[in-house]
């Protein structure tokens, strides 16, 4: 079969899954994360099918476009039901299907005691092909269609367990932020749109080298438009806020948001735009400063979190700027490669992290969790090997990927090296944090809840309350179920965790400095046409090692920090709470963004709707406009009524008034 056929079939499965569940939730019980799990499954091995055609296939024949229907193609619009299957896409949906296939395998036994088991699966599929249709798009019609879902689902998703006033607010703030992102990636679109005359991806691309010139003014308009949408949906400063707030949904939906799917589109809208951010150099070195910034207000942040999700949430924004740094920069297949082994380690931490949870009976806090080492062994060595990956440790495969980009900027030079010097500062954080949140879970006296589970007894909470707030929750539907699991008693959870754990350790060997280089070789027919993807613009494999090197010590020392405070001199953390104490609070508010964005934008907007609906709407439209017609007509209307006597002569006189001023009238007009 053609790519194209594998690539129509990727996103069937998925709308099957949607429409099976979705129709027919009343009736499945647990079949429903059978019939789920199965249709992405089928996804991902559409998706290796969609490989093999594709690598049987040379040069620009790697890029093959199918239209199943024309929406709209009149008066110069070509919008079309279409995909495209290239080495980018191809490698999105590897990415996406696989993951998501492991995710709903453990979702399967995470999510059994929920009563809303099958209306889950049905939004994680149509989350999941949403995604897909993001990522095949032909066109930027295809796009913003697949853009807009995603911010349906992840909506749906966040806000699972409806009752939770907490988690419908986590919803409403991710859709309200993502929103802001759509309009930017429509107003961007409207840009390139009006000078290519095509919303065809492949058709703008070759258009733009001629109806554009370097940082023209409208060009460089769209890419930072087009930046927007990447920042919402990435969450980078200064639209991430939603990010940590999104940990209200359930667990696994926090693996699919973070690791695989909605939080790398951005990196993914980067990429797929390549040329044009090449024509707009300005937009790109924008781009390359908000990643920058954003991974080190993440690290920042994630040092002083206590929800074991948060930390993991602030370590996905900060890991996503790392990503937008590289796309920006130029580092195309560096930034994929990097988005790939994140998705392997982050899904990994957060199903560990749901374990942990589990054993816990829903607490999420930090300070109360200690000492699961023997309790949850497989976990425990699960979660070691997704944070020796993330903080950049060899071999694991988060040590490849992450100093891949940043060689490359230090090669690049200029401003880039400067970014790429501050990457390290990141990667420094990373290691520090990721083990701040391994040994106080892991190491230490053992909680009571590990106390009971050695024991043989999982820990059950008597009332069951909000991990947020602490308010007390019944077990009903739009509420956690009853049931708490671990991946050590649960074989669904313990083979996806088990393959993750795998894949974060050997899944940095697909490349490798001057040995192989497998995905920047795959990927190398989408990049032909930019210069920075060329040989010259490589750094040598002696700088790369250098790279390598110096990344792994960086992460090493982060990760001693944290045994120094943490294990060597338990009370470091709390003396260096003490003296930096204005630090600590201004690090535990998250930098005060959302106090600003409070102040410089919600309290103005709720301000501005108040005045409109006291003085526009009642005075002026109800008052003035509406009122003044209905106040007219009622005047009249009452006249007319007066004038209802029931006596024939006042008729009489009226009618007889009436044919005299008609005639006075045609007597006065004929002169």
């Amino acid at each position: 079969m053609s790519p194209t056929t594998w690539g129509w079939l990727v996103l069937l499965f998925p709308l099957l899954g949607t429409i099976t569940i979705g129709l027919g939730f009343r009736t499945y019980s647990r079949a429903a994360g059978v019939i789920g799990t199965a249709a992405i499954f089928l996804a991902f091995v559409c998706s290796v099918g969609a490989l093999i055609a594709l690598l049987g296939r040379t040069g620009t024949h790697r890029e093959v476009v199918s239209s199943l229907w024309n929406y709209d193609v009149s008066a110069g619009v070509d919008a079309k039901l279409q995909i495209l299957i290239d080495p980018i896409s191809v490698f999105m949906m590897l990415v996406v299907s696989g993951v998501s296939t492991l995710i709903h395998l453990y979702s399967t036994a995470y999510m059994r005691s929920d009563k809303g088991y099958s209306r889950y699966f049905a939004y994680l599929n149509f989350f999941v092909l949403s995604m897909l249709v993001l990522v095949t798009g032909g066109n930027f019609i295809m796009l913003i269609i697949g853009w807009a879902f995603v911010g349906a689902a992840s909506y749906l998703l966040i806000s699972f367990w409806y009752r939770r006033s907490t988690a419908t607010r986590a919803g409403i703030k991710a859709f309200v932020i993502n929103v802001l992102g759509d309009v930017g990636l429509v107003l961007g679109t409207f840009f390139i749109y009006r000078h290519t005359h095509t919303v065809s991806f492949l058709g703008s691309f070759a258009a733009a080298p001629h109806v554009f010139h370097t940082d023209s003014p409208d060009l460089v308009a769209g890419c930072l438009l087009f930046l927007v949408g990447a920042f919402a949906k990435s969450a980078q400063v200064p639209l991430h806020t939603w990010l940590p707030d999104a940990m209200e949904g359930p667990t696994p939906v926090s693996s699919l948001i973070h690791a695989a799917t909605m939080v790398t589109a951005g990196v993914y809208l980067i990429v797929r735009l390549h040329p044009l951010f090449q024509l707009a150099p300005t937009a790109a070195e924008v781009g390359a400063i908000v990643g920058c910034m954003t991974l080190l207000i993440a690290g920042t942040i994630a040092l002083v979190v206590t929800d074991i999700k948060r930390v993991i949430a602030y370590s996905t924004m900060s890991q996503i700027g790392y990503m937008i740094m590289g796309a920006s920069s130029g580092a195309y297949a560096g930034a994929l490669f990097h988005l790939m082994t994140h998705a392997f380690f982050k899904a990994l931490l957060f199903m560990g992290a749901g374990s942990i949870i589990g054993a816990m009976a829903g607490e999420q806090s930090l300070d109360r969790m200690s000492g699961f080492r023997k309790a949850l062994p497989f976990t425990f060595i699960c979660f070691l090997a997704g944070g020796l990956a993330l903080s950049g440790v060899p071999p694991f495969a988060g040590w490849f990927s992450k100093d891949d980009i940043l060689a490359f900027m230090d090669h690049r030079g200029g401003i880039y090296e400067v970014l790429g010097i501050l990457g390290y500062v990141g990667a420094f954080l990373t290691g520090a944090y990721t083990f701040r949140l391994i040994f106080r879970a892991f190491y230490g006296e053992p909680s009571p809840e590990a106390r009971e589970l050695e024991h043989g007894h999982l820990a059950h909470a008597e009332v069951h309350r909000n991990p947020a707030n602490g308010e007390e929750e019944d077990t009903d539907v739009g509420f956690p179920g009853p049931e708490h699991v671990i991946a050590e008693r649960e074989p669904a959870m313990k083979v996806a965790m088990g393959i993750l754990a795998i894949l974060a350790l050997v899944g940095g060997f697909v490349q490798v400095a001057g040995v192989d280089a497998v995905i920047s070789k795959f990927l190398a027919t989408a990049f032909v046409h930019t210069p920075l993807a060329s040989p010259a613009d490589q750094p040598s494999v002696g700088f790369d090692w250098i790279g390598l090197v110096v990344g792994a010590i960086v992460g090493l020392l982060g990760i001693g920090v944290a045994y120094r405070v943490y294990i060597a001199k338990p009370g470091t953390s709390a003396a260096l709470q003490a003296r930096f104490a204005a630090l600590h609070n201004f690090l535990v508010h998250k930098w005060y963004f959302d106090e600003l964005i409070d102040v410089v934008v919600v309290r103005p907007a709720l301000t501005l709707g108040r005045f409109a609906q006291a003085v526009l709407e009642r005075v002026f439209i109800s008052g003035a406009l509406t009122g003044g017609v209905t106040g007219i007509v009622r005047s009249g209307s009452a006249a007319v009524r007066r004038a209802q006597t029931g006596l024939l002569r006042l008729y009489a006189g009226a009618v007889v008034l009436g044919l005299t001023a008609v005639v006075l009238y045609f007597l006065i007009s004929a002169k």
